[in-house]
């Protein structure tokens, strides 16, 4: 159901760009509030636990509405809106001065805006298996991967341009989107599919233990992507002074894009954990090859190798949580995938985002081997998938 496909890939690339905005603009708010820059890593600690709780509790709670009345929808569309209300708030607390009375209305702004951000994204997410059957969903998850990738590559690549544009309409416009995909998914027809809900997975038991490889899945996963993202700038910076950082990170959100279509037929031939497998190797050893960089072409190589493995592991998270559970389950699936990445998250700032230093050797070792672990979880959820 491709036009359905297309409208969750909108919210995709909505969530991907609102986060790209806040992470450039984040230290410079809370600056202009008095607010050391320590502070921006400690609320993305804690907006990330908070994650962690909510991601799955979310899921979970729109598995019971589609169960009772048949769509998501009302918990994804007022999802959106409050997250597009909050999104805008933020600069317009900001224009409204910074004093003591009202300064740390900010903080609690984007921890506000982060967590009306979990609200809908486990249950939008999981649509994904309503618009293809189960043996296509690498493919369908292609073009979420290809619209999360280009939003993405504006981190490093737009990254001035959207500095430049101010906080008020570079929010506005994060809102915008947000509203946008929202209106887009509801014109498709989110309450459509493939099958009827519950045609399969009735007879299912809640798969405790299953979740578990996926939870894993989800903190090897993000938490080897958080190392080599931070590793990378440091290899470049050290070792080839004279190249462009953002340039070379660039071309792995470009690659992850460009590759997710082919990437996710490649899935369906050989079969998704097969698929995230080969891709989880090839990043471990990406990852382990970046300390030995030496020159900008052999960055911008091992940066196009990394974000074509990635755009296999990328395609199959979610077809991969959703075959762990019922299909009645499937926003408590999506959601514990989540909640995995939310932890990788919260212990990555926690650990490397104040004064313990990350060094290069340590962020490439640590990194292959959270690439690894997950490729542990994915393999061994094989023989206990039926």
């Amino acid at each position: 159901m491709w036009a359905q496909v297309c409208g969750l890939a909108l919210v995709q690339g909505a969530i991907a760009l609102t986060w790209v905005i806040y992470n450039l603009y984040l230290v410079q708010l809370l600056e202009s509030f008095g607010f050391p820059k320590p502070l921006a890593t400690g609320l993305l600690v804690i907006e990330n636990l908070l994650a962690m709780v909510m991601e799955p509790l979310m899921g979970s709670f729109s598995d019971r509405l589609q169960h009772q009345m048949g769509t998501r929808f009302p918990l994804i569309s007022l999802g959106i809106v409050a997250s597009a209300g909050c999104f805008l708030a933020i600069p317009v607390v900001v224009l409204g001065g910074g004093a003591s009375v009202t300064r740390w209305v900010l903080p609690l702004m984007l921890v506000a805006w982060a967590l009306a951000m979990t609200v809908f994204r486990s249950p939008a997410m999981s649509l994904l298996g309503r618009y293809a059957f189960r043996t296509q969903l690498p493919l369908a998850a292609g073009i979420l991967t290809l619209v999360g990738g280009l939003a993405g590559a504006m981190g490093p690549l737009a990254s001035q341009f959207i500095l430049g544009l101010g906080p008020m309409a570079a929010f506005g416009i994060g809102s915008g989107v947000l509203i946008v995909a929202a209106l887009t998914l509801g014109v498709v027809g989110p309450s459509s599919g493939v099958e009827s809900a519950g045609t399969t997975g009735n007879a299912w038991v809640l798969p405790w233990g299953r979740l578990l490889w996926v939870f894993g899945t989800g903190v090897g996963v993000t938490l080897g992507f958080r190392l080599i993202m931070g590793t990378f700038p440091m290899v470049l910076k050290a070792q080839v002074p004279e190249s462009n950082p953002a340039t070379v990170m660039g071309t792995i959100f470009i690659t992850l894009a460009l590759t997710a279509i082919p990437s996710g037929a490649l899935a369906v031939r050989l079969g998704n954990r097969r698929a995230m497998m080969l891709g989880l190797g090839g990043m471990a050893l990406v990852c382990a090859a970046v300390i030995a960089i030496h020159s900008t072409a052999m960055g911008m190589v091992l940066a196009a190798l990394f974000g074509g493995s990635f755009s296999l592991v990328s395609n199959g998270t979610i077809p991969f949580a959703l075959s762990m559970v019922p299909t009645e389950k499937a926003g408590l699936g999506t959601g514990i995938y989540f909640s995995g990445g939310a932890l990788a998250s919260s212990l990555f700032g926690a650990l490397f985002g104040g004064a313990l230093a990350l060094t290069p050797a340590v962020g490439a070792g640590l990194g292959s081997g959270a690439f690894l672990l997950a490729a542990l979880c994915v393999g061994i959820s094989a023989g206990r998938s039926r």
